[in-house]
């Protein structure tokens, strides 16, 4: 096929799909404009999950971040919808407006309390992963001690698979997604990670990991930072090089896309130098500034997929249709 044709039929493909990006970056300390949704809209994006909070910040800051940003939402409803249910992303999508839920990036956020889950869904959280690379009451982090699921963890699962939220192990100690992924009744996603074969980096995860999450219906979300892909890489060929990886060990039905794009780079930066514990020096964070894949990429991205010989149901389903399966069978 010539590149010419590739890249038509990539377009028409990209047209067909239902565009997934299952994590943005935006700062969870609740000073994000969320006005810099339009560059995820423009880039023809359907669904993305907003980070509204995060092991570094205190539960009380996570409240007040989704307090501000669902009241953003609610007051732009022409170009945005605040979501509940899968057919709510349908409708959204139908009307020409990216469809909004949120997820939270460690279990800090509940307080030691395994009732604030259902609170959290019911304030649009919809995922939600164990420990933010340090280790919490839940389980380890990745950048900690290797630990295993505590009780409360366990507790909290059983919570989540009962109000619908999925199960999310990015970040998350090896020991702790392990023993997640076989306690979960409901599919488990990795829902921003690149493979640990291609980028050996203590946030990427091995192949044991790709393999069980699959096992349980899952999705491994490719993720977009530059540190993760490679040595400071956003390039469409090594973001599709991670793809192919995971699909070729578990089938391109559980792989998808989740860009982690932080349009205030400096920020994140900030932050790294602000929490060195969180980001471990030996792990080459501050190595390089912050980059990474933007939303508008994913068309080249879909074009290299095609000139790689992905089948067309393929490529649909790593845009956003493996994701709209989890969503379809986790959520209530």
């Amino acid at each position: 096929m010539s590149k010419a044709e590739s890249r038509k039929r990539a377009a028409q493909l990209y047209k067909k799909a239902l565009v997934w990006d299952d994590h943005s970056g935006f700062d969870p300390h609740g000073g994000a404009d969320l006005k810099n949704l339009e560059i995820w809209r423009r880039a023809g994006v359907h669904y993305l999950s907003v980070n509204v909070g995060y092991d570094v910040v205190d539960w009380q800051a996570t409240v007040k971040t989704l307090a501000r940003f669902r009241a953003w939402l609610q007051t732009h409803p022409k170009k945005y919808a605040l979501v509940r249910t899968t057919a709510d992303i349908r409708r959204a999508r139908k009307d020409g407006k990216l469809a909004i839920a949120f997820d939270l990036e460690g279990m800090n956020s509940l307080n030691g309390d395994v009732n604030m889950v259902s609170l959290y869904y019911d304030l649009g959280v919809r995922q939600m992963l164990f420990a933010y690379n340090l280790n919490n009451l839940a389980g380890g982090g990745c950048h900690d001690g290797n630990v295993g699921l505590t009780p409360f963890g366990r507790d909290v699962i059983k919570e989540m698979n009962r109000v619908g939220m999925v199960v999310d192990c990015s970040h998350t100690a090896y020991r702790t997604t392990m023993e997640a992924m076989q306690v979960s009744d409901a599919p488990v996603i990795f829902s921003h990670s690149c493979a640990k074969a291609l980028r050996d980096h203590g946030r990427n995860i091995a192949d044991e990991q790709i393999k069980a999450c699959a096992k349980t219906g899952g999705v491994v979300g490719i993720t977009g930072v530059s540190l993760f892909l490679g040595e400071n890489d956003t390039t469409s060929e090594t973001f599709v090089n991670h793809i192919a990886h995971a699909a070729d060990l578990v089938g391109a039905e559980h792989v998808g896309i989740s860009l982690d794009y932080a349009f205030d780079a400096e920020n994140v930066d900030g932050l790294l130098d602000a929490h060195k514990a969180y980001w471990p020096d030996n792990e080459d964070y501050g190595r390089w500034p912050t980059s990474y894949v933007p939303p508008k990429q994913l068309m080249e991205i879909t074009e290299i997929m095609v000139q790689r010989g992905f089948r067309d149901r393929e490529i649909l389903g790593v845009l956003g249709g493996n994701f709209m399966r989890v969503a379809n069978e986790v959520w209530k």
